[in-house]
């Protein structure tokens, strides 16, 4: 059951990458033409600002969760490097615990959010419901919990890059 839900968080974690990816692709691609329309010809279009807004809540929300899986975000362990191992496994539990608060938070107000504003449509996007802009937010905080349960229970998941040293001997 254990490498099941390990393979499934794995399948989980390149979802969010390649959204992520996607995301940041795309809005290395509207940027550029924003710019291209308003000082080339002149006639600046009114989509590519808020789709890169859009873009980035998407990249922000989920990208983080996967950044989270493999323990890329920025941390500050210093102190608590140089506890016990006892004192530094319960103080990294405790540290899962409040990450679950935050993304249980996410979960409960984010799928408020997205409710209260479904009915509601973005001005330059009319098609498109404000709820859905918000989507990000629940989704990654189901991400990032299921991360954290993994992290949990069955400990930090492999490193998908395998740090070797290689050294070069001279003859």
């Amino acid at each position: 059951m254990a490498g099941l839900y390990r393979r499934a968080m794995d399948y989980l974690y390149l979802l969010c990458v390649i959204v992520g990816v996607t995301a940041l692709v795309l809005i290395s691609a509207v940027i550029p033409w924003a710019v291209f329309t308003r000082y080339v010809l002149n006639s600046a279009a009114s989509w590519p600002e808020p789709l890169a807004v859009l873009l980035t809540i998407l990249l922000t929300f989920v990208g983080a969760a996967a950044g989270y899986r493999l323990n890329l975000h920025m941390n500050v362990s210093y102190f608590v490097d140089q506890l016990p191992a006892p004192w530094r496994r319960l103080f990294d539990l405790l540290v899962q615990l409040l990450m679950a608060m935050i993304a249980i938070f996410m979960v409960v107000w984010g799928e408020s959010l997205v409710e209260v504003t479904w009915h509601n449509s973005i001005a330059d996007f009319p098609f498109l419901s404000v709820g859905v802009t918000y989507l990000p937010i629940p989704v990654g905080g189901v991400c990032l919990l299921l991360f954290i349960i993994e992290r949990i229970f069955l400990g930090p998941p492999p490193d998908p890059i395998a740090h070797q040293s290689h050294s070069v001997s001279i003859d």
